[in-house]
């Protein structure tokens, strides 16, 4: 009977250090999280902030508002290029965290497939408005129409997803 009791004993010893251990995992792991979130958080928001100040000064040389400086446009077009690779992994489930830690809509990972589709697409509209001012050297139609294409994927994210 001592020996059933023992080894009863030793087993709920283990079982509840196996739990301890578990719950303290899970407890250590939280942080680890929570700064990865607002990681991804910061980076996009850095990203963003970075994409808007380069697309704007490229609006100005469509809008006429700007002299159109190729060099410089091209520069920022791949910039923007550049910066929507950090966009993809910007957007963990861990990060959807709501105000005040982000602007960033539920609905974002709510209608995940649409919202990587619209990112999809402007990672493409992107390339190929850096593809189209590396050759034009003013605000043709060509590259009217391929900086239209980023600034209505900008807009309809804004819309749907902020």
């Amino acid at each position: 009977m001592k020996s059933i009791a023992k080894k009863l004993s030793f087993l709920l010893l283990v079982s509840a250090s196996a739990n301890l251990l578990a719950h303290t995992a899970l407890a250590a792991d939280a942080p680890a999280k929570d700064k990865q979130a607002k990681q991804a958080i910061e980076t996009r928001k850095a990203a963003f902030h970075l994409i808007a100040t380069s697309f704007k000064p490229i609006g100005d040389s469509v809008q006429g508002k700007a002299e159109f400086n190729q060099a410089d446009i091209q520069k920022r077009a791949n910039r923007i290029l550049m910066l929507t690779d950090f966009l993809e992994a910007s957007f963990p489930e861990s990060s959807n965290l709501g105000k005040p830690d982000t602007e960033a809509s539920a609905d974002i990972w709510a209608k995940k497939a649409e919202f990587d589709k619209k990112l999809k697409d402007f990672q493409e509209h992107a390339a190929t408005l850096a593809k189209v001012s590396a050759t034009e050297t003013s605000a043709t139609p060509a590259f009217k129409d391929a900086f239209s294409a980023v600034a209505k994927d900008c807009k309809g994210c804004h819309d749907n997803f902020k």
